[in-house]
């Protein structure tokens, strides 16, 4: 039998439906949505339920606008490690560093790609400081973000 994590789910359009309006907002009431797909709210609740379950949807929460509280720079960062064996440490260790909120094992020249929130460049090379401190860490790469063109979930 397949693992349900790995399993691909087939969505239908009300699924879909009801998906995009939660990706719209996270606070749809199950009755704003039972109206909109044509389906009752018990239907809808079963149906949010089943996607969690299958993990095609992960959370519904609020995101903060990191600008609005004062992280104004937006970096990432490409880090080298001296031997892929360090990689399961780095990682235990940027997790310890709030500020980096993605890493990607990556292919490339990179061994880790972050993005990191910065309140300002002071605050930037604070946090390099550390990254670059990290066993087998050997140099960084980094790069500041101008501005985000887009930010949006996948559509599908």
């Amino acid at each position: 039998m397949k693992n349900a994590i790995n399993a691909e789910y087939h969505l239908d359009k009300i699924d879909k439906e009801i998906i995009y309006m939660l990706m719209d907002n996270a606070k749809t009431s199950l009755a704003q949505i039972s109206k909109n797909v044509g389906i009752s709210t018990t239907a809808v609740h079963q149906r949010i339920k089943k996607l969690e379950n299958a993990g095609v949807m992960e959370n519904s929460i609020s995101f903060l606008n990191p600008r609005k509280i004062g992280f104004k720079v937006v970096s990432f960062i490409g880090v080298f490690l001296e031997q892929p064996s360090h990689y399961q440490d780095a990682i235990k260790a940027l997790k310890e560093i709030n500020e980096v909120v993605e890493a990607h094992y990556t292919t490339g020249d990179y061994t880790v790609f972050l993005k990191v929130l910065c309140r300002d460049n002071d605050h930037l090379m604070e946090i390099l400081n550390k990254i670059q401190k990290l066993k087998g860490v050997t140099r960084t790469e980094t790069f500041i973000s101008l501005e985000q063109s887009i930010s949006r979930q996948l559509k599908v």
